[in-house]
């Protein structure tokens, strides 16, 4: 009996002592080594992304020229006012504009600027005095006797950042400055509207964040027309020649992008990187059949039928697999010589004047006849050097709509200066680079907010220490952007902003993201209940006998007692 008691005594301990093992070691190890690592993640900044609240500040300098004010006026000067505008867009999204206008009296040397014979001179000469910073605005006020504009304008828009603007003589007769200011604010907004940004552009750039609502269709189909925002896009020029034993198509291409494209592509350096290549296809037909017009005596390609056009002729392009960025297409189609001349007609039956037409967030098509290369006793292949000055200026045209450059109808009474050689004015950069700014701050803090979420409802995903770097990178970047937006430095902003949209999509298309994505909770039962339940059993049974044994001696216990 006494070696039974031991024994029974023994297998008690030894029961204890595994379960003991198993409690206190075995399950905080398993547990230890099979819970997914979760990073960091800045949640409660991204929470206060969530309620995106944007602040623009823009800078305006209204300069007076002599004649503009009186003395009595003009002791008042120099002189500051700040507005501010606040718009709710909807219940996550609100904007908040400060415009801070400086008003001052020109210095000697602006006023010989000012007399200038032309407009574009005084431009020129103006901005080789001062350049005003990226985001500002020189507006410079001229009296009603100037002889810069003409009669039918009071308000030249030039290729930099300045402005002129013609104030009548009536206005600083009898009036004191502060009637004068508030007869000039009206036209000062105008201004800012054109050449800095206007609420319907920054509406349109939160499209990814906030619904269209009805308001400047012109602006909504600039950006529908326009690319989406991205660090670096792909230019692909390409020549079509359908019927290469009739032509012999020689285009100086290299050339012409040097003189035509990359002034604009070095300009729009701080928004992307840009990439250029060309090819030239051979035996390549549109999609689509010309019709013959009598009347004409010519082919001609219809608004309908121009849709069908794009997908024959995209297979044949081919693309960079290497490369997740954006390309932009521009395809210069000479006609064979059995379809030619072709002409393309809108939808109201005229004919082109560019003989192009542009498909949205994707290129253009130029049809290039030369049929004028034809006659009685012409021998094949006909040699044809193509006229680059035409076809770029039609290409130039359609890539800037492409990258977002957007086609403003001016006020009555404005005069807008030609962009120049550069293909671009150092306002309309400005312009871009704040809806830009925008977009990306939408983007970014659409991106990030949708990662969190996911991450919150789905815990069994690993969260590595890279997207948690990531993460806080993007959320960092975010808000230098919106504070740099608020003071107005558009470049920083800009920056900034680029910064948080890469880092942003960086973390949330991580591959690390997927590996636990599809591994639901009854398949983790299947895997372990086979592993652990011969384990857990024995040592089940055991404590069970354990304790139904010490229950039968207290009873016995009690018993005696009585």
């Amino acid at each position: 009996m006494a070696i039974t008691e031991v024994e029974r005594r023994r297998g008690q301990l030894a029961a204890l002592s595994i379960a003991a093992v198993v409690i206190i070691v075995g399950v905080p190890l398993w547990w230890r080594t099979t819970e997914t690592y979760r990073a960091w993640l800045p949640v409660s900044q991204i929470k206060d992304l969530a309620k995106l609240q944007l602040h623009l500040s823009a800078d305006v300098e209204v300069v007076f020229a002599r004649g503009t004010v009186t003395p009595e006026q003009q002791k008042k000067v120099p002189l500051t006012q700040t507005q501010d505008e606040e718009h709710a867009v909807d219940e996550d999204t609100t904007l908040r504009y400060r415009y801070e206008t400086k008003y001052r009296t020109a210095t000697i040397m602006e006023e010989d600027a000012l007399k200038k014979p032309t407009a574009a001179e005084a431009d020129l000469s103006l901005h080789v005095l001062s350049e005003s910073p990226c985001g500002s605005l020189v507006v410079y006020v001229i009296p009603e006797s100037s002889s810069l504009l003409p009669e039918d304008v009071n308000v030249y828009i030039g290729q930099r950042r300045t402005a002129l603007v013609r104030i009548s003589a009536q206005m600083r007769v009898g009036k004191t400055l502060e009637q004068l200011l508030a007869h000039l604010e009206p036209r000062i907004k105008q201004v800012l509207q054109v050449m800095s940004f206007s609420h319907t552009d920054i509406t349109v750039a939160l499209s990814d964040r906030v619904r269209f609502r009805p308001g400047n269709k012109e602006s909504i189909a600039d950006s529908m027309r326009a690319f989406k925002s991205s660090p670096g896009y792909e230019i692909t020029f390409s020549l079509l020649n359908p019927d290469p034993k009739s032509h012999q198509l020689h285009w100086d291409i290299e050339g012409a992008v040097q003189t035509y494209i990359q002034p604009l592509l070095t300009k729009l350096s701080p928004l992307a990187n840009f990439s250029i290549d060309s090819q030239t296809l051979y035996y390549t037909m549109l999609g689509v059949t010309p019709r013959f017009d009598s009347s004409l005596e010519a082919y001609t390609l219809n608004a309908d039928s121009l849709a069908h056009v794009i997908n024959p002729v995209e297979a044949r392009l081919g693309s960079n697999a290497a490369s997740s960025n954006p390309v932009l297409n521009f395809l210069l189609y000479v006609p064979d010589i059995r379809h030619s001349p072709l002409y393309i007609h809108d939808h109201r039956k005229q004919e082109v004047p560019s003989n192009a037409f542009h498909s949205p967030r994707w290129g253009g098509i130029m049809v290039y006849n030369v049929n004028g290369f034809y006659g009685s006793e012409t021998e094949f292949p006909v040699h044809v050097n193509i006229n680059m000055a035409k076809v770029m200026g039609v290409f130039l045209a359609q890539l800037r709509l492409l990258l977002g450059v957007q086609s403003l109808s001016p006020p009555p009474g404005f005069l807008v200066a030609p962009c120049g050689s550069t293909g671009l004015a150092d306002w309309e950069l400005d312009r871009l680079m704040w809806s830009r700014s925008v977009e990306n701050i939408a983007t970014a803090t659409t991106t990030i907010t949708s990662l969190a979420q996911l991450l919150d409802q789905i815990g069994n995903i690993v969260i590595n220490d890279n997207i948690a770097q990531q993460v806080s990178s993007a959320v960092t970047s975010l808000q230098l952007a919106m504070a740099e937006l608020e003071v107005g430095n558009l470049g920083f902003a800009l920056q900034y902003s680029k910064e948080a949209i890469l880092a942003s999509e960086k973390a949330f298309f991580d591959p690390s993201l997927l590996h636990l994505l599809y591994f639901p909770d009854d398949q983790k039962f299947a895997i372990y209940i086979p592993l652990f339940l011969p384990m857990c059993v024995p040592i089940l049974l055991s404590m069970l006998k354990i304790v139904s044994e010490a229950r039968q001696r207290r009873r016995e216990k009690q018993a005696k007692k009585e």
